[in-house]
């Protein structure tokens, strides 16, 4: 679970598949920060402070591997399964006007959240992140093999605890340009390795994962008429350019722009600039 104070309070809220963990902190209109796998809360620990000056912030552990309570065994976790869990967070917080700020994964699940829960959203910001094809990414695409496994699964999750790993391609090597703080990686790290649960879901997820609900989520973003910025990371290794732009082109109000000296992980390599970017999007698109 997330371990940044300045995040805000821990809290949990219930919702039809379990129960998730967030925190949150400031006031105004509300922004929701959506994570990707194999990461958290912890992820915006940099981006939220700033942006809490003038708005509510909150930040969910949502359940993708690094998260601390596991869902009901049941819980979909395909990609609409995941969008589904998203909007009934929002619902469960009866927050309205959102903002929707979404990196790696948790962009492909804000797409198609924006597809079928458009409801309590009045803004979107995709940061880079999975879409068309690359569901996965190529780099871990060896992931949808090692699900099949509980052993594998294990081994994965055990290994991933030890920074030469981490480091690696097909771990965090390719998402961030330096190498993350140690309590920041033990957090993303540790749940999947003690906590059969959260294992299990991330076994589930991985093993829903299908290129096809991408396509699906990319062929409904032109019902979103509403205002939306894609953000994508200079240097980015594992999600092509294009794939931003294509998106942009996909949204009605969408408007593309690079973030000079990030790869994917945008508020990690480039937290400052993201912000940037995040406030005057918000000042030119307020909510009623």
């Amino acid at each position: 679970m997330s371990i940044s104070p300045q995040l805000g309070r821990e809290h949990r809220v219930d919702i039809p598949q379990g129960a998730i963990s967030y925190r949150d902190c400031g006031n105004g209109s509300p922004i929701v920060f959506v994570h990707g796998v194999g990461v958290n809360g912890d992820l915006w620990r940099q981006v939220v402070p700033r942006l809490a000056s003038s708005h509510h912030c909150v930040t969910p552990d949502l359940p993708w591997g690094s998260h601390s309570i596991p869902l009901d065994p049941d819980a979909d976790l395909s990609l609409p399964g995941m969008a589904r869990i998203t909007a009934d967070f929002l619902e469960a917080l009866d927050l309205d006007n959102v903002t929707i700020v979404a990196n790696d994964t948790g962009g492909a699940v804000a797409q198609a959240l924006v597809g079928r829960h458009p409801k309590r959203i009045a803004r979107l910001v995709l940061t880079s992140c999975d879409a068309f094809e690359k569901f996965p990414p190529t780099p871990q695409k060896y992931l949808e093999v090692m699900a099949r496994s509980r052993l594998l699964t294990w081994i994965v999750a055990y290994t991933a605890q030890f920074k030469p790993i981490q480091r690696l391609p097909t771990a965090y090597g390719f998402v961030t340009s330096r190498a993350m703080p140690p309590d920041i990686m033990r957090s993303f790290t540790g749940p999947v390795r003690l906590n059969p649960g959260v294992r299990r879901d991330f076994r589930r997820m991985l093993r829903a994962v299908d290129a096809k609900y991408t396509f699906e989520a990319a062929s409904r973003l032109p019902n979103f008429d509403k205002p939306a910025l894609v953000l994508w990371a200079e240097n980015d290794k594992i999600f092509p350019r294009d794939h931003g732009q294509r998106l942009a082109k996909l949204l009605p109000q969408g408007r593309f722009e690079l973030i000079a000296g990030s790869r994917t992980f945008i508020p990690e390599d480039q937290p400052d600039r993201l912000v940037t970017a995040i406030e005057d999007f918000l000042a030119s698109h307020p909510t009623e």
